[in-house]
């Protein structure tokens, strides 16, 4: 692990190679799991105002679940996650394109109709955080599925943390990712 201002980054982030490839895995990650995105509590009013304008870029069945469930649940664990389709399938918010999932919300975000992008924990994917009373840990998430992602990292030599430039800068700030990457380039 690397300290990163008060942040505990594991050194796979720097390490270890990754390239979402839609392509060859075709969203999985929105569609497999034993509960939905992970939500943070600033998050769920949010998703509450934006509902009316995301639903009409989601599936009959991912309304339907919003609609029982609501637009959060808080999942077996105790953790606040988006609602999934059938219990446990694919996330609410899902919607598909050419057999491709992807994401009502950030949909509605890239069409101009919501400032937000969609869940944090969503856009930092395979970084999953742990948060504990004095720090937060970011470590690398391994998941078969996303092997095709691991294989196009390698070959375009993208560091996970670089491929997350962008969602790292979101939730942490330009001048921590600067941080981060003067840490990286001495590693």
């Amino acid at each position: 692990m690397i300290e990163v201002g008060s942040i505990l980054v594991s050194e796979d982030l720097i390490k270890e190679e990754f390239v979402c490839n839609l392509g060859k895995c075709h969203g999985a990650c929105c569609i497999e799991g034993v509960s939905g995105a992970p939500l943070q509590q600033d998050e769920l009013a949010m998703l509450q105002a934006i509902y009316p304008k995301v639903k009409s870029y989601m599936t009959e069945k991912g309304i339907a679940a919003v609609e029982e469930f609501g637009t959060h649940v808080t999942d077996l664990d105790g953790d606040l996650t988006t609602p999934c389709v059938d219990g446990n399938k694919e996330c609410a918010y899902v919607t598909w394109e050419n057999g491709i999932t992807k994401c009502a919300i950030e949909k509605a975000h890239q069409n101009g109709e919501i400032s937000w992008k969609k869940p944090i924990s969503c856009h930092l994917y395979p970084i999953r955080t742990t948060v504990y009373p004095e720090f937060e840990v970011l470590h690398y998430d391994r998941w078969h599925i996303c092997h095709s992602a691991c294989s196009l990292g390698k070959e375009l030599k993208v560091p996970v943390y670089a491929f997350l430039k962008e969602p790292l800068i979101r939730k942490y700030g330009q001048e921590w990712f600067d941080e981060l990457e003067e840490s990286a380039a001495m590693m």
